[in-house]
């Protein structure tokens, strides 16, 4: 299928052929007839894309800081490879969308096969949408008309945020799409609107609604015409739906209101605020964010969890379809701004030049005959030895890790898979990647592939797992290698059926500096161990932190330490308690001190913690043993006390990635390059400390298969 994509490292809009969605739970399939441009949004990401690398710094200050926070702590070749690498990301343009349901995913009962529907689906041929974002079509409302319900749907919660009261007077600042919608809103609510733009064509189609324009090229103040224009009150709120750097827009829109005027902002401008007007009036100013409530929401967007009506009467779903109402009852009038309909392979025709005097609105026009293709060829032969491997996921691991890794090694996979289709097709085409696919089981199925590398989201883990196992595929699963004790039970099932190999990304343990470590602790009978994390924030709503899609920190990424641990002391976790900071810590804390016993009498202390400081090393692992001591800072520094024959050891920053995928690799992936023993018993280690958290009290590790 194709979609249009936003090339943010060449600044190229293009037409990209993608294998087609799988449908998901909770999700539709939408094979696409409309799709609306959003000139404003879409014109900035476009316009940031083909800036230089210095202007798109300048254009977002907040980021240069986060990158400069991260050499001091990453060093400068890692940071440039990760800004390269995001900048590499094709960006998905569109969001007003308009097709026929031609898949419906578990858990969802309002929508059947056939049913037209409007969607945030970008634009491409078939899109994967969860229910919440997702409303149907009523049936005299055309799907011309239908793709503006998205985007009208911004301008009405910009409406709701201001509170209109009949009577009042509003100016509305840009008349695009959203500021156009928003006007015919603010009318059907008895308002008198005041439409502000340089575009006459929109302003001469503003006042065919009964707005009242201002002509900008008259030299005049708007602010002093609007306070004119309203016997010296002032307006009673001003909307802002314009998209400019400056700060001019939010110092007139000061000016121009009321005393206790309201001023709430959708579009994108200048914020440099001057305090006197503010004060003086006591102004509210609010930004609207985008559809309405449940924007951004996780558990609202992605898994389908609505507010209850009584509580939160207007939600962006509720939205889309007060939208699409007023369309149907000839409350809203969207046919005007209709500018062109213009076929999908002419897209160049609307992007070369998105401020072409005259267009208001822009309609993609999709066609019917769409094959549901989920496997693609990409043109490019696969490097020799990788022709039996397939890579599934496409995040940020195997697009600055995995990938590098295996283009070194020169066993690049057949083809990789994703989700969405999108970011695999992008990595395959960058290496070189034979193929790319959203079916994970289709590959399952196809016995020339011998070998799976999985690096999806926690969640997903077991359950592929299992899959490829007992599809008879050789496994490696980055870690953790699941998130719930029950699926433990059935991977070793599994794995003792299949008798095909599982190896775990429990990569320190292939570092340089622990291999050296193991071979000074050779003559240890039992070590003490202190692993000292300084694992830095993660925001609240990351998927890392959700107990169903990440499983949190502690078993998504203390588990690496767990098996360092045991790779040192050579032995098994026995026995775990469990501390975490706060009064009534969660399973999902982030700032815990796991103690572990061993089955030899070595003891293990990983100290995981989320609140240091940034510039603080990472990573620090000691060892004590025999009256010596090791010490690794961060990976690339080892310091050696009361060692015979080793003091230090230094070398560039390596925790182990590159030796344990050519370890891998030597093998042609079937090989167990860690004992099986030790990957259950890592997984039972730290499913045992979440149980000691809970009750406060150590827990016992069961060692047996």
């Amino acid at each position: 299928m194709k979609q249009i994509i936003q090339d943010m490292n060449s600044g190229q809009t293009i037409l990209e052929e993608i294998p087609a969605p799988l449908v998901r739970y909770g999700h539709v399939l939408i094979k696409t007839t409309r799709s609306l441009v959003s000139v404003g949004t879409e014109r900035m990401l476009v316009d940031f894309a083909k800036a230089s690398l210095v202007e798109k710094a300048r254009q977002q200050p907040d980021r240069v800081k986060e990158v400069l926070r991260k050499v001091k702590t990453d060093g400068l070749v890692r940071t440039a490879q990760a800004v390269l690498n995001k900048l590499d990301t094709p960006l998905p343009l569109g969001y007003c969308n308009v097709g026929r349901v031609i898949e419906v995913g578990g858990g969802v009962s309002e929508f059947h096969i056939g049913d037209r529907v409007v969607s945030n689906g970008a634009h491409a041929e078939i899109v994967c949408v969860p229910r919440n974002l997702v409303s149907k079509i009523p049936d005299n409302v055309s799907d011309d008309e239908a793709s503006f319900a998205v985007i009208g749907s911004v301008a009405l919660q910009g409406v709701r945020l201001i509170k209109p009261e009949f009577g009042e007077t509003v100016v509305v600042i840009g008349l695009g799409l959203v500021g156009l919608l928003a006007c015919q809103i603010l009318r059907a609510s008895g308002c008198r609107v005041i439409g502000i733009d340089v575009v006459q064509a929109r302003a001469e189609m503003a006042r065919t609604w009964g707005v009242t324009t201002l002509d900008t090229l008259s030299g005049q103040e708007l602010s002093k015409a609007v306070i004119g224009a309203t016997s010296g009150v002032g307006a009673d709120a001003v909307l802002i739906t314009a998209s400019t750097k400056s700060n001019d827009v939010i110092r007139q829109s000061a000016e121009m209101s009321r005393k206790r005027g309201r001023i709430v902002l959708v579009g994108v401008v200048g914020l440099e605020l001057e305090r006197s007007e503010f004060y003086k009036k006591e102004l509210t100013f609010q930004v609207s964010c985008s559809y309405g409530p449940g924007r951004y929401d996780p558990t609202y967007e992605q898994k389908g969890q609505d507010y209850p009506l009584p509580f939160v009467r207007w939600t962006e779903n509720r939205n889309f379809g007060a939208i699409l109402e007023a369309i149907s009852k000839a409350a809203l009038d969207v046919k005007p701004m209709i500018s062109e309909r213009i076929p999908l392979e002419g897209y160049k025709q609307v992007y070369e030049n998105l401020d072409r005097p005259g267009i208001i609105g822009s309609i993609l026009c999709f066609s019917e005959n769409v094959e549901v293709t989920r496997t693609i060829g990409m043109g490019t032969p696969s490097s020799a030895g990788g022709s039996a491997t397939w890579v599934v996921g496409a995040g940020n691991f195997t697009r600055m890790t995995l990938l590098p890794i295996l283009k070194k090694l020169k066993v690049l996979p057949r083809g990789i898979a994703s989700l969405d289709g999108l970011s695999s097709s992008a990595l395959a085409r960058k290496y070189g990647i034979g193929s790319s696919s959203t079916d994970y089981e289709q590959i399952l199925k196809d016995e020339s592939v011998g070998n799976l590398i999985i690096t999806t989201r926690h969640a997903t883990h077991a359950k592929m797992v299992v899959q490829g196992l007992k599809a008879g595929k050789n496994v490696f699963v980055e870690k953790p290698l699941c998130i719930h004790e029950e699926e433990l039970e059935e991977i070793i099932a599994a794995y003792k059926e299949s008798g095909r190999p599982l190896n775990v990304g429990y990569n320190r343990r292939f570092s340089p500096f622990a291999q050296r470590a193991k071979d000074l602790l050779r003559s240890a009978n039992a070590i003490n161990v202190i692993a000292t994390i300084n694992a830095g924030e993660v925001p609240r709503e990351s998927w890392l932190h959700d107990p169903e899609t990440g499983g949190g920190r502690i078993i998504g990424e203390a588990c690496h330490f767990v098996d360092l641990i045991t790779y040192l002391s050579g032995s098994l976790v026995t026995e775990v308690y469990m501390s975490a900071n706060g009064t009534n810590p969660k399973e999902t804390t982030d700032e815990a001190v796991l103690v572990l016993k061993y089955e030899n009498g070595s003891q293990g202390v990983i100290n995981y913690f989320a609140n240091g400081h940034k510039s603080y090393p990472k990573e620090r692992i000691e060892v004590y043993s025999n009256s010596r001591t090791l010490v690794i800072d961060d990976w690339h520094r080892m310091t050696g006390f009361g060692f015979r024959g080793f003091g230090k050891l230094s070398a560039r920053s390596d925790k182990g990635h590159f030796s344990q995928f050519k370890a891998l690799t030597d093998r042609s992936i079937d090989g167990q390059l860690i004992p099986f023993a030790e990957l259950v018993n890592t997984s039972r280690a730290i499913f045992a400390c979440l149980s000691s958290l809970r009750s406060g009290t150590k827990v016992q590790v069961g060692i047996a298969l």
